[in-house]
């Protein structure tokens, strides 16, 4: 679930405030304050891109542990490149973005 604090660092990197439950005091005097429209837009947006992080993100452990092994032995001649492939491709099945 996005919160209003990863939209608030999303739409204003590096800016300075604090959030009381839901009440924001915004501290920052180089950035301007988001309105509400603005951080509950962002987190609509950031809401829809999860799935698709999410996914990323464990393509990205499963290369790791699966198909780049394959891929050193594949360098190494202990196992073929079409084998490498398939596990990439499975990994992408696995994990549809």
């Amino acid at each position: 679930m996005i919160t209003k604090v990863e939209a608030l660092h999303s739409l204003r990197p590096g800016s300075e405030w604090v959030l009381r439950g839901d009440d924001l005091e915004w501290l920052d005097t180089n950035q301007t304050q988001p309105t509400e429209a603005e951080i509950t837009a962002e987190v609509a947006r950031l809401t829809a891109l999860e799935p698709a992080r999410i996914a990323t993100e464990n393509r990205r452990s499963a290369y790791i542990a699966e198909a780049d092994p394959l891929f050193f032995k594949a360098q190494r001649g202990e196992a073929t490149t079409e084998e490498w492939q398939a596990k990439v491709a499975e990994i992408k099945a696995r994990f549809p973005k």
